[in-house]
């Protein structure tokens, strides 16, 4: 499928239904259609509407949209994005508050590259800003990348994140959520080899796939039952004529919203016939609960082909972190020379993406690191989504977090703030 006419199809489609949607809104907004009346129109406006919006967000990077933080005086700080690091295939951004005093914690959140954008853990940071200084990797569309800028693997995004951390210094947190929690503890590791000077104060690790292995799941199952052949031919396809990226490899955004959703087909069917229900009855708003959740969602970027498929391959099939088997650049990385920064593991009961244990196996690789600094938690009933962004990260979590990071901060632990107000 290695074809730009395979990737253009597919944004044909996708553009053609979201015209389609537009056409049968208007149609049913002309005037003549309310001369009498007719549920009909309200239906085909309502399907209009829903489908117009769904496949046009499929290709719009969502905003931060962070709101103002409160301080306790109740003096609202707004929140600038600010980038601190600029690369080809992502940027080292911070969110700033001109005007706040400067918090002691500093954390950096290491979003996945995994189809969906950073901001899909905008809530998580919502949730840190009162009580820290956040920064977060925000990773580009592949598709956007001109091929000049050369290949982006999963060595490439250990290198970038080994300079994110040396650009931020030694009194940084690191929060690692979902798939790049294996090449985080790997990032951490090459500092403790290369420059131990710039290792983080701490590193948590949320329910990333250190070990696939440990606990399979359908996630799993899947990377082992096909050849990298088969995933190369079949996922694999090149930018079409109309963007930067032109004829760069990648795995497509469309593609993978394609697996998203038949993954869970029935409950999305489901969703979007109460919403269209729902809208023909004048009971939607522009940011009720549905379209809050689909507008990020369905917002998926292009990823290199070489970062996917040296996931797969590396990742899952090989088992290289799980293994201590990983290699940077030529060089081993040694997870054993970790002996100073604090790790602690957090994973959900009900974790159907990365399962129980899948992470926890970081810590059995830790070899060189004393007991005292490392730290696990098992969260009751909660989901993939919960242990970052749901009520389980706010309730339990956060708090749990905020703890270990100012256990291994060595300094005064600093007041925290409530989820409404600054400190």
């Amino acid at each position: 499928m290695k074809y730009m006419m395979t990737y253009d199809l597919m944004e044909s489609i996708r553009n053609t239904n979201q015209w389609m949607g537009a056409s049968a809104r208007a149609f049913a907004s002309y005037p003549a259609m309310s001369f009498g009346a007719n549920p009909a129109m309200d239906y085909l406006k309502a399907w209009g509407e829903i489908t117009e919006r769904t496949f046009s967000r499929m290709v719009v990077k969502p905003d931060w949209n962070i709101p103002p933080v409160t301080g306790q005086s109740g003096k609202d700080f707004p929140v600038v994005v600010k980038t601190i690091v600029e690369r080809p295939f992502g940027d080292l951004i911070q969110f700033t508050m001109p005007g706040r005093d400067t918090r002691k914690r500093r954390v950096l959140l290491v979003a996945p590259m995994s189809g969906h954008y950073a901001t899909l853990l905008r809530k998580t940071v919502i949730s840190l800003l009162p009580d820290c200084e956040v920064f977060i990797t925000d990773w580009h569309n592949a598709r956007d990348i001109p091929v000049s800028a050369g290949k982006f693997d999963i060595e490439d995004y250990t290198l970038y994140l080994v300079d994110f951390m040396k650009e931020l210094g030694s009194d940084i947190h690191v929060i690692a959520v979902c798939q790049p929690a294996p090449l985080t503890l790997a990032a951490t590791a090459y500092l403790a080899q290369d420059d131990p000077s710039a290792q983080p104060k701490s590193l948590t690790l949320i329910g990333g796939p250190i070990d696939p292995d440990a606990n399979p799941t359908e996630v799993t199952d899947f990377g082992n039952a096909v050849t990298m052949g088969q995933l190369e031919k079949t996922m694999i396809q090149r930018v079409g004529f109309q963007h930067v990226g032109v004829g760069r490899t990648v795995y497509p955004g469309l593609l993978q919203l394609a697996s998203f959703i038949s993954m869970n087909a029935e409950t999305h069917k489901a969703a979007f016939t109460k919403q269209i229900a729902s809208a023909a009855k004048g009971e939607s708003s522009e940011h009720d609960k549905h379209n809050a959740f689909y507008d990020e969602y369905l917002a998926v970027m292009d990823m290199p082909a070489e970062f996917y498929l040296s996931t797969v391959e590396r990742v899952f099939k090989n088992r290289d972190i799980a293994r201590n088997d990983f290699t940077v650049a030529g060089r081993k990385v040694d997870i054993g020379k970790i002996t100073t920064v604090a790790v602690k593991i957090v994973e959900g009961e009900d974790d159907d993406i990365s399962a129980p244990g899948q992470c926890l196996a970081a810590l059995d690789l830790l070899t060189g690191l004393p007991d005292s600094k490392k730290a696990a938690h098992l969260e009751p009933g909660a989901g993939h989504y919960g242990i970052f962004a749901g009520g389980s990260w706010r309730k339990n979590i956060r708090p749990l977090v905020l703890d270990f990071i100012d256990a291994n901060s060595g300094k005064a632990k600093p007041k925290a703030a409530n989820e409404n107000a600054a400190a």
